[in-house]
């Protein structure tokens, strides 16, 4: 292949291209040979790839068509719109689609974590495996107390760590086995930490504790929980939709939850790391621990009800999401 040639002959349209794709106005002729101009220029590039891929060219063309599709498709500039509509609406209605599943992986963990207690409690095989007595003695009089010491350190590192599993927990829905296995060394390690201090006397500084942050930091983990769950069941039963697309819907619309988690998880980090072990009165602590859970079911109910009511479903729009084509005249 001749490129010089090539480039001579084919040279005007790739230029006709770029300065319409540069312009701020185009009329609806102009528009049309844009579009006719892009295809045109995208097939020149695939030419010279495959027959005399000189990177200078390449990268030339590829700039220019770079330009050409967003002049087309038309680009969406981060906003306030954006993030409000974000926390407003797609959100908690992403999270309302799934309360059913999130109060069910609940109800599944409390009574998972419930028989773990009573097992470590009633079995002395399952106590001894816990630890020596001395170990036990000095997690029930030191330790678990003294893990939850003040401070904006100890607040980042809950924070960051339960956000990188709830994370991990949903990106695994798919398989069914990451969300399952999470939740199941979740419950089974809060359930024998509570046996282990209920055995010593200690419950209700188990639950004084493990109440004015774990509320709203457990409903995280089993919204993370379920939104891994839903994406698995998605797979396994897409409903009318072709399995790819349903998939592709529900992951968006749940990675959704991923990233409001984070927000979610950031409020009780902030109660674990400056309220669980402060000084305040530990009636005071609950009140505060129940009034984050109340404002979160408050946000996912009220908003997400009223979201999916006007047709939202959490998942990004038709353009953003690739079901929508550019057309133009």
């Amino acid at each position: 292949m001749d490129l010089d040639a090539y480039q001579l002959v084919h040279g005007p349209a790739w230029a006709r291209m770029d300065a319409l794709a540069r312009r701020r106005r185009r009329t609806g002729a102009e528009a049309d040979e844009l579009v006719r101009l892009y295809q045109a220029t995208a097939t020149d590039l695939s030419v010279i790839r495959s027959s005399a891929p000189d990177p200078e060219l390449v990268t030339r063309l590829s700039q220019a068509l770079a330009r050409a599709r967003s002049a087309i498709a038309g680009t969406h500039e981060p906003s306030m719109r954006d993030v409000t509509r974000f926390v407003a609406v797609t959100l908690p209605v992403a999270m309302y689609r799934i309360r059913w599943w999130t109060l069910g992986v609940t109800l599944a963990s409390v009574l998972l974590a419930v028989v773990a207690g009573v097992w470590v409690v009633s079995d002395p095989d399952a106590l001894a495996a816990m630890g020596s007595p001395a170990e036990r003695q000095d997690y029930v009089e030191r330790a678990f107390a003294q893990y939850y010491d003040p401070g904006a350190g100890f607040a980042a590192t809950v924070w960051s760590h339960n956000a990188f599993l709830t994370a991990v927990c949903i990106a695994t829905g798919i398989s069914g086995i990451g969300p399952v296995y999470f939740l199941f060394n979740n419950a089974i390690m809060v359930g024998a930490a509570g046996g282990v201090m209920a055995e010593a006397g200690k419950l209700d500084i188990f639950l004084q504790l493990i109440a004015p942050h774990g509320l709203l930091e457990l409903t995280a983990v089993f919204t993370a929980g379920a939104a891994g769950l839903r994406i698995f069941w998605t797979w396994v039963d897409p409903g009318a939709r072709t399995r790819s697309q349903a998939l592709a819907q529900e992951a968006r619309a749940l990675f959704t939850v991923a990233i409001g988690l984070v927000g979610v998880l950031a409020v009780s980090g902030a109660i674990e790391g400056f309220v669980t072990g402060s000084g305040m009165a530990w009636w005071l602590k609950i009140v505060i621990g129940l009034v984050a859970l109340a404002a979160f079911w408050a946000y996912v109910l009220v908003l997400g009800h009223r979201g999916q009511r006007a047709g939202e479903t959490g998942d990004l729009e038709d353009d953003r999401a690739g079901y929508t084509l550019a057309t133009v005249g």
